[in-house]
């Protein structure tokens, strides 16, 4: 039993891992109750009902172990890091609605429920486990004697965990899809959609293409007027105006040097004897193979760079290539073998990174970045650590809040959030780019809103300029019709305004030709058409069409009859997702949410500086 209880032992850490922030918000609530520290403590509010800071943090810290076990890259910017934490606030957010629905429908879960689910219904993680399986298959009678003859009582926990949050959620499920029904009339049409085939020709009248951008200038008094009946169309989120310097922390000549130095120490390393896999595993940068010794894997000609490939291709199986270079840095590359058209190979990966003296003198400069300029509340110490480093005090393009700073048209990690959560005239800490390393200042914060048409201008006079090429494609698909209405063919009513017909097809209903994707009307037209009769114009949102079709090939009746089964499963199963994603998108928008994390961040901000050992109003 010992040996049973050690091997399932990752499965107990994985049903651990997804269960545990449902956990906290069923059964622990989150401080829904109000019971809880206090208005003060409170990061969300989702209807009335308080979530704390320590929980939340504690849902994010799950969140990223969770991640950590599945294999993610850690994460090392403020940007990933407001993304894990906004997915747990939609997670918590979505949780809590749904348990109040449950409780409006009166949905519970009974203990004789937990205990029936956890020996009759065993979790799909669980299938997998090879001690609860006989001859590769899933074993009941297994799984059941190590629930009833004393498992882990951490693994019992967490399976009713389990179960108490999806046995609600599926009983929910069925109380709104149990009347979810899919008739045979609505498959076959669905069936012929997806293989019924079209061919035809095609005149598309595209504004972009068919006139010019200096044919519909618009004026100042046109534009002004579409800025005061669109106002609503240039609503602008909250935009950071911020100040930065940088210490450059390129690499230089000796950095590749050092690199190509230190790859072939490890190639003399390895032919004198050390096994190429150990090496691998202790000094290649290449994360993904360096925990199979470098191992790349069978793989297709093409796929790796030039120099890579065209070295791999030159060595002999289990010949040991020197360094070879490539954007990422050096490669140390052994051939295991090759077929005709693929080649497996391994390789050591010496990335060309800061290195020595250079190395110290970037560290030097950065952390003078740090000490004169880094977090501080002082406007003027950014002009300072300027003086001193000799660098410049540049601008950062403006940032609207929910985006990511740029700086020379380069994107900068963690600054467009650091920025709105500041105090204006605050420095930031040291950002670390992968060119340099940065502080950056907020000069100032600009509200939300309409913006002026001073700012946007460029934006309303093209969305003038399409509105205006819009009616000029009508009265082109007007002049279109009408020469067609008097005898002439697509052809020739296409020539004789200047454009092209083309043939497109086969295509299905499903899947247009791309000539025609987004356009559902004509596409539906063109299976609605009858052969050689001309239709249109049909108004896209990126053109007007006329097609004729040429030739039409229909779905074979005796194909449907065999694939109507899983057919009407398959449909349903959508039907019921999108119904369910629907009720829970209704309640999302109807919900009274209170993210109060921001204000938290700047509250925190404000607070003079706290003795060592203090404790900060968010709790760390």
């Amino acid at each position: 039993m010992m040996r049973t209880m050690r091997s399932i032992a990752p499965w107990i850490m994985l049903i651990v891992a997804v269960s545990f922030v449902g956990w906290m918000v069923f059964e622990v609530g989150m401080d829904v109750t109000g019971q809880g520290g206090g208005a003060g403590d409170e990061i969300l509010s989702i209807n009335g009902d308080g979530v704390n800071v320590q929980e939340f943090y504690l849902a994010v810290r799950a969140t990223q172990d969770q991640q950590r076990r599945s294999g993610a890259p850690p994460i090392f910017n403020l940007d990933d890091q407001r993304a894990l934490e906004d997915a747990v606030v939609e997670q918590i957010v979505q949780q809590l609605l749904l348990a109040a629905e449950f409780d409006r429908r009166g949905i519970t879960v009974t203990d004789e429920e937990i205990r029936d689910a956890l020996l009759n219904r065993p979790l799909p993680a669980l299938l997998d486990v090879p001690e609860f399986q006989t001859d590769g298959v899933f074993d009941m009678r297994k799984y059941q004697a190590y629930l009833t003859s004393g498992a882990d009582p951490e693994f019992a926990f967490n399976m009713e965990a389990q179960y108490r949050e999806q046995l609600p959620l599926a009983k929910f499920v069925n109380q709104v899809t149990s009347d979810v029904f899919v008739s045979t009339e609505r498959l076959l049409q669905i069936y012929h959609d997806r293989i019924d085939s079209v061919t035809v020709d095609v005149v598309a009248l595209v504004p972009a293409v068919q006139i010019a951008d200096a044919e519909v200038e618009p004026t100042d008094e046109e534009i002004a007027a579409y800025y005061r009946a669109n106002r609503d169309d240039f609503e602008r989120p909250a935009r950071a105006f911020m100040s930065y310097i940088e210490i450059l922390s390129a690499t230089n000549g000796a950095d590749t040097a050092a690199a190509l130095e230190r790859a072939e120490e490890l190639r003399e390393e390895i032919l004198a004897g050390t096994d190429f896999a150990a090496v691998a595993a202790r000094e290649s940068s290449d994360s993904v193979s360096r925990v199979n010794g470098g191992d790349l894997g069978m793989q297709a000609f093409g796929t790796f760079v030039a120099a890579f490939e065209e070295t791999a291709l030159a060595l002999s199986p289990g010949e040991l290539s020197g360094a070879t270079q490539t954007q990422f840095g050096y490669h140390l590359i052994r051939l295991e073998s090759m077929t005709a058209d693929s080649l497996h190979a391994s390789h050591i990966l010496i990335p060309i990174e800061l290195a020595g003296d250079h190395l110290d003198e970037v560290d030097s400069r950065a952390d003078t970045l740090d000490l004169l300029a880094g977090e501080n509340d002082d406007p003027w110490a950014l002009d300072s650590a300027a003086a001193v480093l000799g660098v410049p005090v540049m601008r950062a393009a403006p940032v609207f809040e929910g985006e990511r700073a740029m700086t020379l048209g380069v994107f900068v990690p963690d600054a467009g959030i650091w920025a709105f959560e500041a105090i204006e005239g605050q420095t930031s800490s040291v950002v670390e780019a992968t060119w340099a390393y940065m502080v950056f200042r907020l000069d100032s914060l600009e509200e939300g809103g309409i913006a002026p048409l001073d700012e946007v201008r460029f934006q309303v006079a093209a969305a003038v300029r399409r509105q205006k090429k819009d009616e000029r494609i009508r009265a082109m698909a007007d002049a279109f019709a009408a020469d067609l209405a008097a005898g002439m063919t697509l052809e020739e009513v296409a020539q004789q305004h200047g454009l092209t017909m083309q043939s497109v097809g086969p295509f299905t209903r499903l899947n247009p030709s791309p000539v025609l994707q987004g356009a559902a009307t004509t596409v539906g037209a063109a299976f609605g058409l009858p052969l050689n009769t001309v239709g249109g114009p049909y108004e896209e949102e990126f053109g007007t069409f006329f097609i004729e079709p040429s030739a039409r090939i229909l779905a074979d009746t005796a194909g449907f009859s065999e694939r109507v089964d899983a057919l009407r499963l398959e449909i349903a199963q959508a039907i019921q997702q999108a119904r369910i994603q629907f009720i829970v998108a209704a309640l999302r928008e109807d919900a009274d949410v209170i993210d109060r994390r921001q204000e938290l961040q700047r509250a925190a901000q404000e607070q003079p500086q706290l003795p060592f050992g203090a404790t900060s109003p968010l709790g760390f």
